[in-house]
């Protein structure tokens, strides 16, 4: 079954208002027919069951049939900071982030970061890295479409994460399972998560020391060096292994 996000404003009077790019795809790639079953989101715990109602060039309207509260999200927010990994490889972060159930995703740009983006291309990056956020919310069934912020620099993530409940830096240089195993198994539901992962040519000892100084405990993932792209999935699947409601 097809899911599609909408505003909470979008909903009125057991009905839904779907508008902008979605409605080309309902009719014209996925070519539905009134009566048709889809599944709505609109930011918050509930889901919709509806059938299409009516479909025009500017809008399709469904009817809701069934709301429910499948407990899909999470029950702590989890910030993924990722520096700037080299390629595309962003674009691979950003949807298996999606997949297993980030809040957000925050792009870094540290010293050793091999990527450098003017404005233009940050903001064209941004874009894309969003479409693949949503694209992947809708295959893993998601109840929110987790936002892909604009690059930050090293310390304005820093700065950005200070509010956050636990914060873990997985850093090549520290050792000891025992001490991490302590620190993950210590999050409790409810607890929001802030996860900052190096580039390429890992961090700087100054950027790991102003990380420590703001709050972040670093832990290690084992005697193997993980590429950047796999520390995040590495951590995330953790998480939610810990964090996922039975």
């Amino acid at each position: 079954m097809y899911r599609f996000f909408t505003d909470r404003s979008q909903i009125a009077d057991g009905l839904v208002h779907i508008t902008g790019e979605d409605v080309n795809h309902i009719r014209n790639v996925l070519r539905m027919h009134r009566g048709e079953t889809v599944l709505i989101s609109c930011g918050d715990e509930w889901e919709y069951t509806c059938e299409v109602d009516s479909l025009s060039e500017e809008e399709v309207t469904c009817r809701i049939v069934d709301a429910q509260l499948p407990g899909k999200e999470l029950p702590s927010r989890i910030f993924l900071f990722q520096c700037l990994p080299k390629g595309d490889k962003m674009e691979t972060v950003v949807q298996k982030a999606v997949e297993l159930g980030a809040y957000s995703v925050i792009p870094v740009s540290s010293r050793r970061c091999i990527m450098k983006l003017d404005a233009k291309r940050a903001a064209q990056k941004t874009i894309r890295w969003n479409k693949i956020a949503e694209s992947a919310a809708k295959q893993s069934k998601r109840l929110i479409i987790p936002e892909v912020h604009e690059i930050m620099t090293f310390g304005e993530a820093l700065e950005y994460a200070g509010d956050l409940d636990v914060l873990l830096m997985p850093y090549e240089m520290e050792s000891g399972m025992g001490e991490t195993r302590r620190i993950l198994s210590a999050i409790q539901q409810g607890q929001s998560v802030g996860v900052l992962i190096g580039p390429e040519g890992g961090f700087e000892e100054q950027e790991a020391e102003d990380a420590r100084n703001h709050g972040f405990s670093t832990i290690t993932l084992g005697k193997r060096i993980l590429r950047t792209e796999t520390a995040g999935m590495t951590i995330l699947s953790i998480l939610m292994y810990l964090l996922e409601r039975d």
